[in-house]
């Protein structure tokens, strides 16, 4: 499974998903890939004030605040 993140520096909620997904990736062995929204006019576009976005395999699972839960329910859906 890969996890990608939706992001763009500065942003605190970003910070927090990314971080909480490094603690879990060692126990449930997943591909975290990150995105920076910054560097693509389209993304931007499409997700400037919905990030952090989060998805599973390609497909979009969660946006903005993420708590460790439902982090642990995205991986084991």
């Amino acid at each position: 499974m890969t996890l990608t993140l939706l992001s763009k520096p500065g942003c605190h909620l970003c910070e927090d998903v990314r971080s909480s997904l490094e603690e879990l990736q060692s126990d449930h062995h997943f591909a975290l890939e990150e995105i920076d929204i910054t560097t693509d006019a389209a993304l931007f576009a499409r997700y400037r004030y919905d990030i952090p976005v989060l998805l599973r395999d390609g497909r979009e699972v969660a946006r903005g605040r993420l708590s460790d839960r439902e982090l642990l329910g995205i991986l084991s859906a």
